[in-house]
């Protein structure tokens, strides 16, 4: 046997239990976010990708879903991903040249639509408003008259700026009056905050697997109602993707035939995220996610910091925070990374830090931990920083919500 090319020396690299901390993050940022046991334990099997209990799940991950959007789609599908190849999907299925599209912009990841519909060699046009501030339906009312559009795509929260597109089924409507298909984005507004797919019309909506659902990060699931099947079974092809061609993914989320090898580790961690969401009711889970966001947001402001957004268009999933004139915030975040072991995030952009308000981040203790953190390593850097008001604020509110927390 041939001995190994010396210069290839074997690399002596450290295990994986070496290059985390002792004491394990705790994930306050945009996503992804802290997990459940049972959605850990899940992903950590690995099960046949074509065997009855890879067919069993994936037929509960489909009826969860129905659940988890509010719909009674039969073309649900899963994918292995982040949520942008959702996005790529919708995209690259429902879009070809000659296909015309509206992209309502506000920030980083609601632009990204046109940046694949233009890969795709759709006319895409583009209705922007500041990053910072949201869509509203009259912007969109103006904009439709007299122009015709097969798509128009829209976020309901935009992660990028914590802003939250408060009229989206106002929008949705308008689409519909328009004969446009209308394409949402919820990923890190699914299952924290009301969104009703079929009774709004919305035709397409996906999310993550790893910032409102608690999972793990690699699987994507999107939604396509009737009208939009039956637009992109009229794609005239080729499509710009084999792994994302809905009509290959049937195969297997339809018809439980072979498509590519499935992420079933990530599967099953989504069927009991999934699960777990049922069980808590989309009710409650609301409620939870709501009141703790307040209560972080009220730490915040008594602190004597600012938060980004306007009340009114404020997304509870992702609180944006203004960093004062004069602070480093990546000195400031690498300190509540070291120092106390929390994480959270910075920006695309924007002077501000994000602090995530989705799943397992929602519990009151997650929201002393973060608060104190935030408060101290911003007043190491120069920040004037009531700390003890803040944690009262924050004490406050949740003890006048304790119940919905729990």
């Amino acid at each position: 046997m041939r001995a190994p090319d010396a210069s290839y020396p074997r690399p002596q690299i450290p295990s994986v239990n070496q290059l985390l901390p002792a004491e394990p993050l705790l994930l306050m940022g945009a996503g992804p976010v802290p997990v459940p046991t049972e959605v850990a334990r899940a992903g950590g099997l690995v099960i046949n990708h074509l065997g009855d209990t890879t067919d069993m799940v994936v037929r509960h991950i489909k009826e969860l879903c129905g659940y988890a959007f509010q719909t009674a789609d039969r073309h649900i599908f899963g994918i292995g991903g982040p949520a942008s190849a959702a996005m790529e999907m919708a995209m690259g299925n429902l879009l070809w040249p000659g296909r015309r599209v509206l992209v309502l912009q506000n920030g980083w990841f609601s632009g990204r639509f046109a940046e694949m519909a233009m890969g795709v060699g759709a006319e895409v046009d583009v209705l922007a408003v500041p990053e910072g501030e949201t869509v509203c339906a009259g912007r969109v009312a103006e904009h439709l008259q007299g122009r015709d559009y097969d798509v128009v795509t829209m976020v309901q929260g935009e992660t990028s700026s914590g802003v939250c597109t408060v009229e989206l089924p106002q929008i949705v409507r308008l689409c519909k009056e328009h004969g446009a298909l209308a394409v949402v984005d919820a990923v890190c507004t699914l299952s924290t905050m009301p969104l009703q797919k079929d009774e709004w019309g919305i035709d397409v909506v996906f999310t993550g697997s790893q910032k409102g659902l608690s999972s793990l990060p690699g699987v994507a699931l999107i939604s396509f109602s009737d009208d939009a099947w039956t637009q992109l079974e009229r794609h005239p092809g080729p499509k710009p993707h084999w792994c994302l061609d809905v009509l290959r993914a049937r195969n297997f989320w339809e018809n439980h035939h072979y498509h590519y090898t499935a992420p079933v580790s990530g599967l099953l961690a989504v069927h009991e995220a999934l699960r777990l969401i049922c069980e808590e009711t989309l009710e409650r889970r609301f409620t939870r996610h709501r009141h703790s966001s307040l209560a972080l947001q009220a730490g915040i402001e008594q602190m004597g910091l600012k938060l980004t957004a306007p009340e009114a268009i404020r997304l509870n999933s992702v609180v944006a925070i203004e960093v004062p004139a004069g602070i480093d915030d990546g000195r400031a975040r690498g300190y509540m990374s070291s120092r106390f072991k929390v994480e959270i995030s910075g920006a695309f952009g924007l002077n501000i830090v994000r602090i995530g308000q989705m799943g397992e981040q929602c519990r009151a203790p997650n929201l002393f931990r973060v608060l104190h953190a935030l408060g101290v390593a911003f007043a190491k850097e120069g920040a004037k920083i009531d700390a003890s008001a803040g944690m009262a604020a924050l004490e406050g509110y949740l003890s006048r919500n304790v119940d919905d927390l729990l």
